[in-house]
């Protein structure tokens, strides 16, 4: 997730055979899955000064019995009768960054962590206030995962990732079965525009050769993800020119000397007019256009203002969330209350693997065949996209979205929260497209209150507020 010009390597080969994931799937023991739950459970957290109302586990389910690869996952009930909400999976990107720094410690899960990463704080704006949430570290190697054969670290890649995150799930509802047959939904951002897909095709091809719905998949939703190399590329350049971010003559040439259409690999006048962009841009966040870096004098001044503001519970972006999570997963303590398998005395908890990262073996160059087939199935589809992101922006999911060459059903419009403008909103058909006004790459840390209104309206399957009906409330 926090690398803009990750370089594509091949076409994405068909996902395994139905029989190839069940051999993946490994033995583990699940003749009493209550058992197993029981053990996962967590109960009060190292910085937790507050009683939360749900039930929340974390802990390792192997993927692969001969590797011993093992994904970590941490699962929060819904805070309000759980029996009756549906199941979602989040899922982060990079490739190589972590769904539990990300997901659950700054964007929707929970429990957030303080500044001086030992506390922790309750999000008003979770999204397990709507559905029961479930976190994924995936592949091996990012997070807490891990494989017991060295070399899965350093060869991971868009295939055996959905395989694994399929074998994950197949077993994850083994251990939980109070939730096979409920509502499950994907949901997640950035690369995960490759893995949401992905896995969703893999659970219907799975459903289909099983003959019945093993997991019970109702659709998914990805935000400011990645779609399709030459789209992506494309919008990116306008996106930067557009709000004011390189000159005239570098995004002439970005678009001369970078050829996205038949990207391989990188070239030197592309790599050259890539570094007079970078310097024109500045010492910016990119992923969040108009709020302020992560530097050391922006902390201090955080500092200031909040004891200036003792007992005003508003709190404002913090753009070094990453920071404290780092220090936060790292504590001895929170990996015993996580149940962490503790591999050795050298490993270190990092938000996002350069590993991982760096071996990353296959990636196909876009991702819209399989949107394509999967809008015949009938399944829940939604993309949103924060718009003040220099990273994955907005005219590059539009372009993306537009090549689909969908159907509109629906105006171009406005939605409402609170009164005010959340962002926009088109209907396809078969597919819905949001944005959310104001954010960045990670909308729900940028528009908290925002993104769980557009989560409460993909989990209903409703239509985001329009003004008139915001009047007619009141």
């Amino acid at each position: 997730m926090r690398n803009s010009r990750w370089v594509f390597l091949v076409m994405l080969i068909s996902l395994v055979s139905n029989e190839l994931m069940l051999a993946d799937c490994g033995k583990d023991d699940v003749s009493d899955p209550y058992a197993l739950q029981n053990a996962d459970r967590v109960s009060k957290l190292p910085g937790q000064s507050f009683n939360v109302s749900f039930a929340h586990y974390s802990g390792f389910i192997t993927v692969n019995q001969e590797a011993e690869r093992a994904l970590f996952y941490w699962f929060f009930e819904a805070a309000e009768d759980p029996s009756s909400k549906p199941v979602v999976l989040w899922l982060n990107g990079g490739p190589g960054c972590s769904s539990i720094a990300y997901g659950v410690a700054e964007e929707v899960g929970p429990l957030h962590v303080e500044k001086d990463g030992k506390n922790l704080y309750l999000n008003p704006y979770s999204w397990n206030q709507v559905a029961n949430m479930l976190f994924l570290d995936s592949p091996v190697g990012v997070g807490y995962s891990y494989s017991n054969t060295s070399s899965d670290h350093k060869t991971n890649g868009d295939k055996r990732t959905a395989a694994d995150s399929l074998a994950f799930l197949v077993k994850w509802f083994e251990r939980f079965p109070q939730y096979k047959g409920r509502e499950f939904y994907i949901t997640g951002e950035s690369y995960a525009g490759h893995y949401v897909p992905q896995l969703s095709q893999a659970i219907v091809h799975y459903n289909l050769a099983k003959k019945e719905k093993i997991i019970n998949f109702k659709g998914f939703m990805v935000g400011n993800a990645l779609f399709d190399n030459f789209h992506d590329h494309v919008g990116l350049f306008q996106y930067l020119w557009s709000t004011g971010l390189i000159s005239d003559q570098t995004f002439k040439k970005l678009n001369i000397f970078c050829d996205f259409q038949s990207f391989i690999r990188s070239t030197e006048p592309c790599d050259g007019i890539l570094d007079i962009a970078d310097k024109e841009i500045g010492n910016i966040d990119q992923y969040s256009v108009f709020t302020p870096a992560c530097t050391a004098n922006f902390s201090m001044l955080n500092q200031i203002l909040r004891r200036r503001n003792v007992g005003n519970i508003r709190r404002q972006y913090d753009p070094c969330t990453e920071q404290h999570s780092t220090i936060y997963f790292n504590l001895p303590e929170v990996q015993r209350a996580l149940h962490v398998y503790n591999r050795s005395s050298s490993f270190k908890w990092v938000t996002c693997s350069d590993e991982v990262y760096n071996g990353w073996k296959d990636s196909p160059r876009s991702v819209l065949d399989i949107y394509r087939e999967l809008l015949h199935v009938g399944v829940r589809i939604w993309v949103f996209s924060g718009d003040t992101d220099a990273v994955l922006p907005v005219t590059s999911t539009r372009y993306s979205i537009d090549a689909l060459k969908l159907p509109t059903v629906g105006p171009w419009r406005p939605w409402y929260d609170d009164g005010q403008v959340g962002g926009w909103t088109q209907q396809y058909e078969g597919l819905n497209f949001v944005t959310v006004r104001g954010a960045g790459h990670e909308v729900p840390l940028h528009r908290p209150k925002q993104a769980l209104t557009l989560f409460k309206s993909f989990i209903s399957g409703s239509i985001l507020p329009k003004q008139s009906e915001l009047k007619s409330d009141s």
